[in-house]
């Protein structure tokens, strides 16, 4: 069964080299039910809102399988929320997912496929530096992109909820062929 494995809110703003100068990268698990409205998890913050919120980029889920896969090629475990997420799945192909698909979150709260995640320099930053040298082309490459959400019904969630896919569009392109890499 396809279920929520955690929920990710950020954990405090940390200066970045970035043009804004800070970064809302640092998410971490939080327990219990969280109010999930149209701009994403409540008490979470988008410190670039241009290229990370807004309602279109609201929530970012990112796979429990596509984790484990980074865990096991950096050598270092990646608890829930360390690719900037807000949502650990587990269970379900988030990268199979069709743009204008729906999700149903627990009881009450529907997602909205909208595009994937495009890595940036900030994400580099994040993983490792000067560590990671070529992380952008190399996440990229393994396309382990994981998708951005819109809220499109309001409502609370946890860990252990489950994840039903309630709609996928007919036609509609796959979340890595929208994929426009940056390379």
């Amino acid at each position: 069964m396809p279920r929520l494995l955690a929920v990710c809110t950020v954990h405090q703003l940390r200066a970045d080299a970035g043009s804004v100068g800070v970064t809302a990268i640092d998410k971490r698990a939080v327990d219990g039910p969280v109010r999930i409205g149209e701009y994403g998890v409540y008490a979470d913050v988008q410190a670039d809102r241009k290229h990370h919120g807004g309602l279109d980029k609201a929530l970012y889920a990112y796979a429990q399988e596509d984790a484990e896969h980074w865990s096991r090629e950096l050598g270092r475990d990646l608890a829930p929320g360390f690719f900037g997420e807000n949502l650990r799945t587990e269970g379900i192909d988030v990268n199979a997912a069709l743009i204008g698909e729906r999700w149903r979150i627990g009881p009450s709260v529907v997602v909205e496929v909208t595009m994937p995640r495009t890595p940036c320099q900030t994400f580099a930053r994040w993983v490792g530096g000067d560590d990671e040298r070529g992380w952008v082309k190399r996440f990229s490459r393994e396309r382990r992109l994981g998708p951005y959400l819109r809220v499109v019904s309001h409502g609370r969630v946890q860990a252990g909820d489950e994840i039903v896919v309630i709609e996928r569009p007919d036609g509609a392109p796959g979340l890595l062929d929208a994929y426009i890499d940056p390379r």
